[in-house]
């Protein structure tokens, strides 16, 4: 019989924009949307199921062994040692293989949401290890870059992840992001795959260090033309630029716009940029969605905002 009240509750979790230019795997923020879903309500017997998942079109799966937001939640009950039973349903409200970090979303809503039902047994801290092995479940991988920021919001640094140190940075004050996803997908798997057995030269490496240790010193000085002079990443993005459509064009046009930087987001084909105010992301939004439809005849979403510094919550 599980210790679980019969308590329903819903828990939003964010996209987030994770490699941020230099920092690939180990830099990630909050976006306010678009996000995830989960619902999760107690039942008498003991064990996690998913019985609905929505807004996928029918893609994803509904068994909870490989569900991201089913997984996240089983670790939560498993960690916490609550012989407890959860009945989950999942609603998607982003697009998928889009580098907004759609499987860490669902795997950020399933912990919290599992968190909560269960009366908040667990830190902040070990909801991201619980959403970490969701994102193994959905991608293969327990990467943290995206799964960070959507449980906790903000700028993320994974420093370290064996063991997992996270370290939260400073959100300077009149930053904006504009993230545009052209209707198109980039599988993850097939991004990383291009990486595989790549040696980089150690100028580029040099150029990288300097960019991402420049970046955290800009975000703690409130220094928005340093930051965005580090949006510049001399390993990855060259490799996958070729895996979006008018990926210069775009990043030129952003620029145009008034951006302080720009770049891909995750493993694209979302790109974003960073912007000193309201209006000019909103300008350069329009700017990126033009080219991507004038250059590669696609259409796309935008989203326009501060950085989310709430990350999942509970909606009441």
């Amino acid at each position: 019989m599980t210790t679980l009240p019969r308590a329903r509750v819903r828990v939003f979790a964010p996209a987030t924009v994770s490699n941020l230019g230099p920092g690939f795997d180990v830099l990630g923020l909050a976006l306010h949307r678009p996000g995830d879903i989960v619902e999760a309500e107690g039942v008498d017997r003991p064990g996690v199921e998913l019985i609905e998942v929505t807004g996928d079109g029918g893609r994803l799966p509904t068994d909870a062994a490989r569900n991201a937001a089913a997984v996240a939640a089983a670790e939560v009950v498993r960690v916490a040692g609550r012989p407890a039973g959860l009945r989950l349903r999942l609603r998607k409200g982003m697009p998928l293989e889009s580098g907004l970090g759609s499987s860490g979303a669902s795997a950020a809503a399933g912990a919290v949401a599992a968190n909560e039902a269960l009366g908040r047994p667990l830190e902040a801290g070990d909801l991201v290890r619980c959403a970490m092995a969701g994102e193994r479940a959905a991608c293969g991988s327990a990467h943290a870059d995206n799964v960070a920021p959507a449980v906790l919001g903000g700028i993320v640094l994974v420093r370290s992840y064996d063991p997992l140190d996270l370290v939260r940075l400073p959100v300077p004050d009149g930053l904006f992001i504009a993230v545009v996803h052209p209707h198109c997908e980039v599988s993850t798997s097939e991004a990383r795959a291009r990486l595989a057995g790549r040696a980089f030269a150690l100028p580029d490496i040099v150029a990288n260090a300097g960019n991402l240790g420049a970046l955290v010193a800009a975000l703690h000085q409130g220094d928005l033309a340093l930051l965005g002079r580090c949006i510049d990443d001399h390993l990855v993005e060259p490799v996958r630029a070729a895996m979006i459509p008018a990926y210069a064009d775009v990043r030129a046009a952003a620029q145009e716009a008034g951006a302080l930087g720009c770049g891909i987001s995750g493993s694209g084909p979302s790109m974003f940029a960073l912007c000193d105010s309201d209006d000019t992301a909103a300008r350069t939004a329009v700017a990126m969605r033009r080219v991507f439809k004038d250059r590669a005849a696609l259409g796309s979403e935008a989203w326009v905002s501060p950085v989310n510094r709430a990350g999942a919550h509970l909606l009441e």
